[in-house]
């Protein structure tokens, strides 16, 4: 693969032993290209605002400026990055917090090792990737501007191929995983979940994503 062609990924963690060992599964993957490491949160900003990667991983503790602090100046400076967080925490408010900052990927660090990959690709798609036993969070409180989406009601309007995306989307499957699952291709997928967002009155994949969760069980 060229290498203008591979997706360029930086890693902030203060952990050594940890961000080896992200590094050693992502580079097993010929799709990817580590372009930097930080093991804290002013080096990250740094790193990104000079070498630019598509993608950064970001951990939530650490020294100098955390995860959260650093996605907050990497989206006021506009720079075109996708971020995913990595945490050992659960807490809903620190994950409502993120996905208010733009964040697009949320991991748990004890699935990193099976997530990670899938997550960078999907958010270098556009896409939102959220840790699956962290999805529950993403039916509770909306982040700002995101509010009452899963009251509307027009379900109805779906044809029965967009209601089986909508519910694998609800299952938290990426573009890719939906398109394998359903033995159809990765445009079409696309096309539904644009054909769905304009049925339904959705903007973006973080508002189509909260409105399949919440209406999961009704006729999807």
């Amino acid at each position: 693969m060229k290498s203008s062609t591979l997706i360029t990924v930086a890693i902030a963690d203060d952990h050594p032993i940890f961000r080896k060992g992200l590094r050693d599964i992502i580079e097993l993957d010929p799709r990817f290209r580590i372009v930097g490491e930080a093991a804290d949160g002013e080096e990250a900003v740094r790193i990104v605002r000079e070498l630019q990667p598509r993608a950064i991983l970001l951990d939530i503790e650490m020294p100098r400026r955390t995860g959260l602090e650093v996605a907050e100046i990497l989206q006021a400076e506009g720079l075109p990055i996708a971020i995913l967080i990595l945490t050992m925490y659960r807490q809903e408010s620190i994950f409502n917090r993120a996905m208010d900052l733009g964040v697009t990927g949320y991991i748990l660090k004890e699935s990193a090792s099976s997530d990670v990959v899938e997550g960078i690709i999907a958010v270098t798609r556009g896409e939102y990737y959220i840790s699956p036993s962290l999805t529950k969070y993403a039916m509770r409180e909306s982040p700002a501007g995101d509010r009452n989406h899963e009251t509307t009601p027009a379900l109805e309007s779906l044809t029965q191929m967009e209601r089986r995306v909508l519910s694998l989307i609800a299952a938290a499957r990426t573009t890719r995983q939906i398109a394998d699952e359903m033995h159809i291709s990765y445009r079409t997928v696309e096309s539904h979940r644009h054909n769905i967002c304009a049925k339904l009155g959705l903007s973006g994949s973080y508002a189509l994503l909260r409105f399949a969760m919440f209406n999961a069980g009704q006729g999807t």
